[in-house]
């Protein structure tokens, strides 16, 4: 694929990745089997296991939790109203705050409801059942966990299997669309558009997508360098995993190979 020799030119000691088409056919290049630290693409592990413990009746998406006022959707959304460190800096669904603490307030009302640590639930309900044998959650449920190439392709393809359609569509549908906010490293975006977990393109502008993604494309970038979209109107998901920080390098670069895939499967 041209956006495998792209990915050969990037200035990253490694670079792994995958393409999967719209027969679920995955395509792999460098070594698919190399642990890489996530970063936030860690939240979509959350997001999953979040919605997997609404269908079995832990949580409510709608109900108030904790002592801030939010519900899990607003956590799940980045519309809680509190600062990427906890503080409560607005009230919930005026702004959209991306927020690590957010992330990390789910997961603890997730394991207290659960009454299982957060890496074991995580563990039992998302990883073992989809065999992503090499993935783990070593720290924070908002960026703290590491995997490969491969086993994301088997979370992307396994989603659909793990949790059921009104659930997803739940998740990768915008949550609060008409909410303003920064999209870390790209700026203010008017609206910044997210659903339950999965950041969504939509219209904005400057993107980590490519500028053939449709604005239904769902997914997730990491600071160390790495990201995961799913196009859903042609059916096309890609995964780079690099060992690489996230910076001025990537603005190009990452859309420029995202176009690469869709022109050739387009």
């Amino acid at each position: 694929m041209k956006a495998f020799e792209l990915l050969d030119k990037w200035p990253c000691p490694n670079v792994s990745a995958a393409v999967i088409d719209s027969s679920g056919t995955i395509r792999t290049h460098g070594d698919p089997t190399q642990v890489f630290a996530l970063a936030s693409i860690t939240k979509l592990f959350t997001a999953v296991a979040a919605h997997l413990a609404v269908e079995e009746g832990t949580v409510v998406l709608d109900d108030v939790v904790g002592d801030h006022g939010t519900t899990m959707a607003d956590l799940l959304g980045h519309a809680s109203g509190l600062s990427p460190q906890g503080d409560r800096v607005d009230e919930p669904g005026r702004r959209r705050i991306y927020s690590n603490a957010g992330y990390e307030l789910a997961a603890e009302v997730i394991s207290k409801n659960a009454e299982m640590g957060f890496a074991d639930y995580l563990a039992e309900g998302v990883f073992a059942p989809l065999e992503m044998s090499s993935s783990r959650l070593l720290s924070s449920p908002a960026f703290g966990a590491t995997s490969t190439v491969g086993d994301l392709g088997r979370f992307i393809l396994g989603i659909r299997g793990l949790l059921a359609p009104p659930t997803i569509e739940s998740m990768i549908s915008p949550y609060l669309p008409e909410l303003i906010g920064v999209l870390p490293g790209y700026g203010r975006q008017t609206p910044n558009t997210w659903g339950l977990g999965p950041e969504i393109r939509s219209e904005k502008s400057p993107h980590w997508t490519g500028s053939r993604n449709s604005a239904g494309t769902w997914g997730h970038f990491g600071a160390t360098g790495t990201f995961v979209w799913t196009d859903p109107e042609v059916g096309a998901s890609m995964i780079v995993l690099t060992d690489r920080d996230f910076g001025d390098w990537a603005i190009p670069l990452w859309p420029e190979a995202s176009d690469a895939v869709l022109d050739e499967l387009v």
